[in-house]
């Protein structure tokens, strides 16, 4: 969860802001979002490495200008909702395009020469199908909540589980898909072995 803990930033900055005002939320969001960009293009993040971090800046920008022109606008109420609609979108759109999202993260944190193996696209591919459907689930979930009048702790528990779920499924499957290939790496001599001695 840490490595995507950085990614969500701006999102828990607009979060804890927006309790106070929406304005304040988008506002707060969209300066941690654009200073964090700053600072990976600094580093040298391509930009297809800053799928995330792109659509995260546009959300502000848009529900930002929204809550300015429209401060009294009935969305202040539901930008729980509209936000994790807004990330399921990234997270799907950015696998309809072949760019999963987690590519960046996971760019940042695996050495160069494994980027283009088929192997780590589709790791990555699932990894974001995770985070897709968690977010997706928060989403829905929130939006039940809220045209039933559910307790808090409905919406609390669709957090919980929307985002933990997918950080855990994000820790152990690539370090078992990992091992996996590691083992036919292991096997592939082998399987060779035989072969060599009949020629001989």
């Amino acid at each position: 969860m840490l490595a995507y803990l950085p990614g969500f930033a701006p999102w828990i900055v607009a979060g804890v802001l927006s309790s106070f005002d929406w304005r304040w939320g988008a506002l707060g969001g969209l300066v941690t979002g654009l200073l964090m960009m700053l600072n990976d293009r600094r580093r040298g993040v391509g930009f297809d490495a800053l799928v995330l971090e792109i659509s995260t800046l546009a959300y502000f920008v848009v529900i930002g200008a929204v809550s300015v022109v429209r401060p009294d606008s009935s969305l202040a109420g539901h930008t729980d909702v509209i936000s994790f609609v807004w990330l399921g979108g990234t997270a799907w759109g950015s696998l309809v395009v072949r760019s999963p999202f987690t590519l960046g993260i996971a760019k940042r944190q695996t050495p160069r020469e494994y980027w283009d193996m088929p192997e780590f696209v589709q790791v990555n591919n699932y990894i974001t199908s995770a985070w897709g459907a968690g977010f997706t689930f928060i989403a829905v979930s929130l939006a039940i909540a809220g045209a039933v009048d559910a307790p808090a702790w409905v919406g609390i528990t669709a957090h919980v589980v929307g985002l933990v779920a997918p950080a855990v499924f994000a820790k152990v499957y690539p370090a078992r898909a990992q091992a996996r290939l590691m083992a036919m790496a292991a096997q592939a001599p082998a399987q060779a072995q035989p072969s060599v001695r009949a020629v001989q």
